[in-house]
């Protein structure tokens, strides 16, 4: 689908004159000759509006107003094109909310150029909201439950229960127990366990795995026999009967 202009002007040469070299570089545009007969149409299909100042009745500046009110349009880029070139004028524009502003007369290749420099920072920006949207949605996403027989741990609040109880775990031993439930019937190394639960500026001994280890087992109860020992090689869970 191509992208869609809406010209607003008061003048119909300028608004044939724009819409005749705008399409020729690929856009639909239509005209409104008011602003009373753009608020008449559905302006919510529009990507942009080109939209004059000086209008009878309402002005350009009216009307934009009216779109950064409404929820359909107040994010839809918008120019000014206008005869008044002094800087309040501009700056007038520019904190209503237009995206540029454009004095007349004008060429049609500066025209087009911030037509175009207009559409494409507002795909990026699009795009950018979209990818953080995604992320957050992606981040809230709740995570599924680990479990083995009556040892069940919780990801999403963190908690690990025991036949149905909590049982009080240190985040590292919640992270090791995880890693473990996850990665069942392998025998894991001391630097496989480390890379895995603890992060890399971390430094880590022998020692405190083992201790880790050993403190895990007493709070699983019967399964603290299934975190199994290998003399010179390390520690896995292995599912029994």
């Amino acid at each position: 689908m191509s992208t869609r202009l809406l010209v607003i002007d008061d003048e119909e040469s300028i608004c044939e004159i724009l819409k005749y070299n705008l399409e020729k570089g690929g856009y639909h545009v239509d005209m409104a000759f008011s602003a009373e007969e753009a608020l008449e149409m559905d302006l919510t299909p529009y990507d942009l509006f080109i939209v004059d100042i000086m209008m009878e009745r309402l002005s350009g500046f009216d009307f934009a107003k009216r779109l950064r009110n409404s929820s359909a349009t107040e994010e839809t880029p918008i120019i000014f094109c206008s005869a008044l070139n002094g800087e309040d004028d501009t700056v007038m524009g520019l904190n209503i909310g237009a995206d540029d502003y454009i004095t007349k007369p004008f060429k049609i290749s500066e025209m087009t150029a911030r037509v175009n420099a207009v559409l494409r920072r507002t795909q990026i920006a699009r795009r950018a909201r979209e990818a953080a949207a995604a992320t957050i949605a992606g981040d809230s996403a709740l995570e599924p439950q680990i479990a083995y027989q009556g040892l069940r741990i919780d990801p999403n609040d963190k908690i690990c229960s025991l036949d149905g109880e909590k049982i009080a775990l240190t985040k590292t031993e919640l992270e090791i127990l995880a890693f473990f439930l996850t990665h069942r019937n392998r025998i894991y190394s001391r630097e496989e366990i480390i890379r895995h639960v603890w992060a890399d500026d971390v430094v880590v001994t022998n020692r405190t795995i083992d201790t880790n280890i050993t403190r895990l087992r007493k709070k699983i109860g019967r399964y603290g026999n299934n975190i199994e020992t290998r003399l010179g090689f390390g520690y896995g869970f292995k599912e029994k009967d």
